[in-house]
């Protein structure tokens, strides 16, 4: 839409809701969000310059504009949408374990079967590097027509200091040929892979030493994730795991508090930037994390996809909690990969105002990922903007996920919709 040191002009949006001055936690009424009429947005290359009535803009900037973007229908701005925690590097499927749990098996009685997280890994193993590619590059683009402009990708599924550079490197070549920005995540603390013989202390080890490295040398990667459970690791063992970790300069995030708790402990005590999952919280929990500059995240496709509770998002914003939300997209626990159907249904369940929902899909998630230039419609951050061709904001969510955005800008630049 726009080459290097132009300026661009888009609008009018019937609404322009900007996300401006709320706050990183706590409960948010939908009083509390700012919505420009008939506004339009000013941006330079990836960087708005201004927002205010189109017209004015207009006049304004008359003799600089370089490019106009005229909008002919109605339609809403929105901060272009932050999915900050995605697993969706991986080969294979996972239906039957979805047909088992619907059959009546739990989680764990699949993965001590065979099915589960392993199974995914023996896929991803045999898959080559270009196959991790295409498969990951679709999944991808699904991303950009939900309009989510910045995601978060996980290894995890590789085990080994091999597999999971593999992971990395093909997470690393989506960054280069990505139309949206991705952020990395080493996941090498998944499971305890059934093919090693050590014991797990010795394989946290064997990453630690052989892996964080090169993660470093290579910058593949600026964040490490643990999942801290009864089928994958103690809050013990993965100490040492998180202080090496530290100790090369990486931020840490944490599964935590899935199906039992310890992990959320886990997250304060090394500093985690966000705690994710978090559906067996207790009130303990629940407060000790308000109580902490850690960002939860509430990851809903996981509660409908083995059909357990959802995170106490209510409990923790009144508690003074942040709240990310995120779509979790794994070929296991949360196949469903949208993001908007997600959250409108957590939403639901949870009472989340329409305010607390879009916080926890733009700004809240992009600062779980230690990004604050993203996340709000105001002049010095992003130009990232998710738009749909609605009158009314709140029909967004009311749609849950079946309304579909026009036009996704990025960076900048058009990724979805009309030339």
């Amino acid at each position: 839409m726009n080459s290097n040191g132009n300026l661009t002009l888009i609008g009018p949006f019937t609404q322009l809701i900007s996300l401006s001055k709320l706050p990183l936690k706590g409960a948010l009424r939908d009083e509390e969000l700012e919505i420009i009429e008939n506004a339009g947005i000013i941006y330079e290359d990836d960087t708005i310059v201004e927002i205010d009535k189109f017209d004015i803009l207009k006049s304004k900037f008359s003799n600089a504009i370089t490019e106009e973007h005229y909008l002919t229908n109605s339609s809403i701005a929105f901060p272009g949408f932050v999915d900050a925690h995605t697993h969706i590097c991986f080969a294979g499927s996972r239906a039957n374990d979805f047909a088992m749990r619907n059959a009546g098996k739990s989680y764990l009685e699949i993965a001590r079967s065979g099915g589960g997280i392993w199974d995914t890994v023996q896929k991803t193993r045999q898959a080559t590097i270009e196959e991790l590619v295409s498969l990951s590059s679709d999944r991808l683009m699904k991303q950009v027509r939900n309009g989510i402009t910045t995601c978060e990708i996980k290894s995890g599924y590789g085990l080994s200091v091999k597999e999971e550079l593999k992971m990395l490197q093909v997470i690393d070549q989506l960054k280069q040929d990505s139309p949206i920005d991705i952020v990395s995540t080493c996941l090498a603390a998944h499971i305890f892979p059934k093919d090693y013989s050590g014991t797990i202390s010795d394989y946290l080890e064997e990453i630690s030493r052989g892996l964080f490295p090169i993660i470093k040398a290579q910058n593949l990667a600026n964040r490490i994730d643990a999942f801290i459970e009864e089928e994958a690791f103690s809050k013990s063992v993965i100490r040492p795991y998180f202080e090496q970790a530290k100790s090369y300069g990486f931020d840490i995030t944490v599964h935590a508090d899935q199906f039992s708790c310890s992990g959320s402990e886990v997250a304060i005590e090394h500093g985690a930037l966000s705690a994710d999952h978090l559906e067996a919280s207790g009130q303990k929990e629940i407060l000790a994390l308000a109580n902490s500059d850690i960002i939860p995240m509430a990851l809903p496709g996981a509660s409908i996809g083995i059909g357990c509770d959802y995170t106490p998002a209510r409990k923790l914003l009144d508690a003074g909690a942040s709240l990310a939300i995120a779509s979790d997209w794994n070929p296991g626990s949360a196949p469903m990969g949208d993001l908007i159907t997600q959250a409108s249904v957590l939403a639901t369940f949870e009472k989340l105002s329409t305010a607390e929902v879009l916080a926890g899909i733009t700004f809240r998630a992009a600062a779980a990922l230690n990004l604050h230039d993203r996340g709000r419609i105001v002049k010095g951050q992003k130009a990232d903007l998710t738009c749909f061709e609605v009158s009314d904001y709140r029909e967004v969510l009311y749609h849950q996920g079946q309304l579909k955005p026009n036009l996704v800008i990025a960076s900048g630049k058009l990724v979805y919709g009309p030339k």
